[in-house]
């Protein structure tokens, strides 16, 4: 019988269908939460996503088989920009645009054989799923973790809304490549800030996490001492304050340093020669994106701004300028220059001749002196041109540095963050919106609980400058004060969409409730996710937003732990020619196309065989035609051998001989392996190779002259059980074939027979001066005599070793023997 894939895999992907044969509630089995990061609906899976979800649905299918009550839901992360955008060039409503695409991806799912309980789905776009978020940012405003701030913020004049940083590309807009310019908006935010420190205590919890991830994470939320130091601005009631980490280099500052925007450069500008010649400098300041700025292969570029500040311990007078690498919404907006001992401010010094002042000699070596310095000293070493701190270790001054400055009410000992709030405002339409009124006697008010969801219209018209069609919708725009009654305007920003994707995962456990975002039992009894599994370059901005929202929910008692993942595995890229696949580049492989030539078990097992999951796969089209030659050739086996093979069989030790007892072997080593290698390691590409193994086995074990039907049945019952979690499409047909009523995915997995990996015999390898020349079947009792005898009474070995003298004989027991010869 012809192995027809499309047939095949129509069938039982109509069959799961129907039969719900996924759906998944609340048992008394074992929960086990597998989760894959839900894709926007852009129209058309890529590898990636065929990569992505065939890993979770091999640890959905294995996990299932061994016992476990698998939660293994999918939905859609459907806000966002791109919809708009579809919207603006083709004319399709975001709505419409949306739908379509979810449509079509969730057949592709299905055609993929991914083992989803489809009565899970969600997606973000709905009211039933945004009102939550909606009802999340009242509960946190409430709480003093949501407030609204003036922000500068990239803005794309063309698309009217704000930009990420890294949607600025060059300068420009990434979409439109509109120029990107600065503006002060007022936007809103989470006070994320608030839960720095626990998000970096409780990494520890995080076991089943890369390393790279949790330094990534560690590194954005950026924890530094250091002390808080104020500066007195010459001829003025103003003061700057300054973080440092290095206090004991406060006798080094030789200049300030202030970001182009900040609010007391314009005062500076005031009495300033040069006001016009700075204006244009912070304007084109303003014009690069935070990126360009701080790239460590930017140049440091300043200017001096007219200003001095008066040093806090010594009153030294020194300068202030503006640069480029200094950030507003960094720190407090300005930096002090100690050119001596750190790098950057060297460079910046010496490029501007601004004075550089050594204040820490090394222990060992050369002195330090003006003329033979040639980069800046960051090391520890003795205190000097310090006052009364001359002659001390600087670790030792430290402490009492920051004393003196607390003292003098100049500085303070304190602990800075990297990590921003979170700015979640948009002005797009295809987002949720902000459940928020503003009234004009009362203020800022909060739309009522009662009132969610604050309903996104659909009956918008778009307009071609990219502004959002909020703005126009006098329905949607236009409302009554809560409090008062009298007329009033709704927000018309949205929320940023990683609001959407910071909580799904809790959604999936109570899916269909309208009373609540979730059942506090349920998210008890399915929760932690065991494995969640996507790309990593998500480490940051997703994985730390769904962190800091679990703590919130945590500690507003609406779920028992504050940390939502258990286990976390980041698959690398899917490659073609070495670089990712993109439109651009012409290198794109459609996973439709593969799927209607070779079949969705192929397209899985190729992509699962070619490489560990968390490395790059590099796309091959002879790997993808050798996937589909195994299938085929486990195919003619089964089909060879399924009249041979007994409905039952009962293995009989007694009774096997030596050929039975090698099958044997290598299946239940096979087994074993296989299960290691899903369950601990995630190897699914050596446990297919072990499979293939066993198939060669198998083949070669039925053209003996005489096979043990029992054996065989064992043999072939447990390969496609083996198989099922990879390709689960042709192995439930195989299951089928062989008379079996049950739903080969409703199986058992294979325990090994420990009795059955203990072998009479073991394989020696022969060596001839480290050179593999044969190799023997031995009783595993042997001795090491014994094995030294019987390899040079070998005539193959006897051939190799005539005239020349045997210098002496390595035997390494049970394993192998090298011969020493000289000629």
């Amino acid at each position: 019988m012809a192995y027809h894939f499309q047939t095949i895999e129509k069938k039982w992907q109509k069959k799961w269908d129907e039969k719900k044969t996924f759906k998944v509630e609340k048992n008394n089995k074992p929960k086990y939460y597998s989760l894959e990061m839900f894709p926007y609906p852009s129209g058309k899976l890529h590898m990636g996503h065929v990569r992505n979800y065939s890993i979770g649905d091999v640890i959905a299918r294995f996990k299932k088989m061994a016992g476990y009550n698998v939660l293994h839901p999918m939905g859609w992360d459907s806000f966002g920009l791109p919809a708009e955008n579809a919207a603006i060039k083709n004319g399709i409503h975001p709505n419409i645009w949306t739908w379509d695409n979810i449509e079509n991806m969730r057949e592709q799912l299905k055609q993929l054989g991914i083992s989803y309980d489809w009565d899970r789905e969600i997606a973000t776009c709905t009211p039933e799923y945004y009102k939550w978020n909606q009802w999340f940012f009242l509960k946190m405003y409430e709480k003093g973790l949501v407030y609204k701030k003036k922000s500068a913020v990239n803005w794309c004049p063309s698309c009217a809304t704000v930009l990420a940083n890294e949607q600025v590309v060059d300068g420009g807009c990434e979409r439109c490549g509109s120029h990107v310019e600065k503006r002060n908006l007022n936007q809103w935010f989470f006070r994320i800030t608030d839960y720095a420190e626990r998000l970096l205590k409780d990494m520890n919890k995080l076991k089943g996490w890369p390393d790279k991830v949790k330094i990534m994470q560690k590194n954005w939320i950026g924890k530094s001492l250091g002390a808080e130091v104020s500066f007195q601005i010459e001829n003025t009631t103003d003061t700057i304050k300054v973080f440092t980490t290095r206090p004991d280099t406060i006798f080094g500052v030789t200049y300030l340093v202030f970001a182009p925007e900040h609010p007391l450069v314009e005062k500076f500008l005031q009495n300033s020669p040069n006001k016009e010649k700075i204006k244009t400098f912070i304007k084109k300041m303003q014009n690069l994106s935070e990126i360009d700025r701080t790239s460590t292969e930017t140049e440091k570029i300043g200017m001096f701004i007219d200003a001095y500040a008066i040093h806090p311990i010594t009153q030294k007078r020194i300068p202030i300028l503006i640069a480029n690498y200094v950030l507003m919404d960094y720190g407090t907006g300005a930096v002090m220059g100690v050119p001596a001992h750190d790098e950057r401010d060297f460079e910046f010094a010496q490029k501007y001749q601004l004075p550089i002042s050594i204040v820490i000699q090394p222990k060992d070596g050369e002195k330090l002196t003006a003329e033979n310095q040639t980069e800046a000293y960051s090391g520890d070493g003795i205190m000097v041109n310090s006052g009364k701190y001359d002659g001390m270790f600087n670790r030792e001054a430290y402490p009492l540095i920051i004393k003196e400055l607390e003292e003098k009410n100049v500085g303070k000992k304190t602990i800075s963050y990297r990590l921003r709030d979170w700015l979640i405002s948009r002005q797009r339409y295809w987002g949720t919106p902000i459940p928020i009124i503003y009234c004009d006697d009362c203020g800022i008010v909060p739309v009522p609980e009662k009132d969610l969801p604050v309903k996104l219209p659909t009956d918008v018209e778009f307009k071609n400058n990219g502004q959002s069609p909020l703005l126009d919708c006098q329905e949607f725009l236009y409302t009554t004060c809560p409090k008062c009654g009298k007329k009033a305007k709704r927000e018309t920003d949205t929320m940023d969409t990683f609001v959407d994707s910071s909580w799904y995962f809790l959604r999936y456990c109570d899916p269909h409730n309208d009373k609540k975002p979730f059942n506090k039992e349920k998210t008890d009894y399915w929760m932690d996710v065991d494995l969640y599994i996507g790309g990593v370059e998500h480490a940051i901005l997703h994985l730390l937003y769904t962190r800091f929202f679990t703590k919130v929910l945590y500690d507003f008692g609406l779920i028992s732990s504050d940390e939502p993942i258990k286990n976390l595995l980041t698959q690398g890229m899917v490659l073609k020619d070495g670089e990712k696949m993109s439109k651009s580049k012409g290198n794109i492989v459609s996973p439709e196309e593969i799927i209607a030539n070779y079949g969705a078990d192929t397209a899985r097992l190729f992509i699962l065989f070619a490489a560990p999951p968390e490395r790059d796969l590099e796309w091959s089209d002879q790997g993808v035609e050798g996937s589909y030659k195994f299938l085929n050739r486990v195919w003619r086996l089964v089909d060879e051998l399924k009249n041979l093979i007994p409905f039952s069989y009962k293995i009989e030790q007694d009774k096997l001989n030596k050929v039975d007892k090698e099958l044997r072997f290598i299946l239940h080593n096979t087994i074993k392996k296989v299960q290691e290698d899903i369950e601990e390691r995630f190897n699914f590409n050596t446990a297919i190779s072990a499979i293939m193994e066993l198939v060669n086995a198998i083949y070669h074990y039925k053209d003996q002259k005489e096979v043990n039907r029992n054996v065989l049945a064992e043999a072939i019952e447990n390969l496609i059980i083996l198989l099922a979690p990879f390709v689960p499409h042709i192995t439930e047909e195989m299951w089928k074939q062989i008379g079996k009523d049950q739903s080969v995915h409703e199986q058992s997995w294979p325990q090994y027979d420990k009795e059955a990996l203990k072998r009479d015999e073991i394989e020696i390898v022969v060596q001839i001066n480290g050179k593999v020349r044969d190799r023997m079947m031995l009783p595993i009792s042997i001795t090491k005599q014994e094995m030294e005898k019987q390899a040079l009474q070998k005539e193959k070995i006897k051939q190799l070793l005539e005239g020349k003298e045997i210098v002496k004989v390595i035997t390494v027991p049970k394993k192998l023997i090298n011969i020493v010869v000289k000629k």
